[in-house]
């Protein structure tokens, strides 16, 4: 089935917004669903359209581009665009897809927007887990051209990195490496899994510590916890806080 993608284009800036439609409009994937010039006139109407992505400007009036994603109970994918540099960073906290520069190229959106088919092809792509957990809480995955079957319980935690995952293992030396979203891996395990960030879930078991943003899972590994999913973990440490 050919990839459609209905994306928004957000920027306060008239021509600035003409010019970011305009680019979307060149992307054969991408489906150009509206253009709001307020975050707020956005969300009025992604509560009556399906939105998969947005690309956003960060600076904007009344609600600005990073703010609006936190605000999300739903989250499409997102690219950031903005004139200030320093906004690179906390456009990544909220787990942006990317992040764009202005003034940008058509060439530099066009990019952009191929790491938005590749996540949104991942998310909805069928998965490669062969079974569901069994009486043994097993799953097994397709990995090298060849089928291996894991304990869930082994499972320390898993990184996201573009196409493929990393997915830990108690007693491994390498991770194994496959190909599955995030999402589809999210829901194959166990409640004792917990997605944290865009790009990592976690064992609750296997947590050592938590310290501000991070979760420590050993002495060498540091977990990033996502603006968008630090409330259900924060409700997840507060059921199991003993103390004042």
């Amino acid at each position: 089935m050919e990839t459609r993608i209905r994306t928004l284009a957000i920027d306060d800036e008239p021509l600035a917004l003409q010019q970011l439609a305009s680019y979307i409009r060149e992307v054969p994937f991408l489906i150009l669903a509206g253009e709001c010039q307020s975050a707020l006139e956005a969300k009025k109407l992604m509560e009556t359209e399906q939105i998969d992505a947005i690309f956003i400007d960060i600076n904007m009036p009344d609600l600005n581009g990073l703010d609006f994603v936190r605000s999300l109970a739903m989250h499409p994918l997102v690219v950031f665009t903005t004139a200030y540099s320093d906004y690179a960073v906390e456009g990544y906290k909220v787990d942006a897809v990317d992040y764009l520069l202005k003034p940008f190229s058509e060439d530099d959106l066009r990019q952009a927007a191929q790491k938005v088919k590749r996540q949104y092809e991942l998310e909805h792509q069928e998965p490669v887990v062969i079974s569901m957990p069994d009486e043994d809480d097993a799953i097994f995955l397709k990995t090298d051209h060849k089928v291996v079957r894991i304990k869930t319980g082994d499972i320390r935690y898993i990184e996201g990195m573009s196409e493929y995952m990393k997915i830990y293992i108690d007693g491994k030396q390498r991770p194994l490496i496959v190909l599955l979203s995030m999402k589809k891996m999210e829901e194959r395990l166990p409640d004792s899994f917990m997605r944290v960030h865009r790009s990592w879930i976690v064992n609750l078991k296997k947590i050592q510590e938590v310290n501000k943003n991070r979760i420590i899972m050993d002495e060498n590994t540091y977990v990033p916890i996502g603006d968008l999913y630090r409330d259900g973990f924060t409700r997840y440490i507060d059921s199991k806080f003993l103390g004042k």
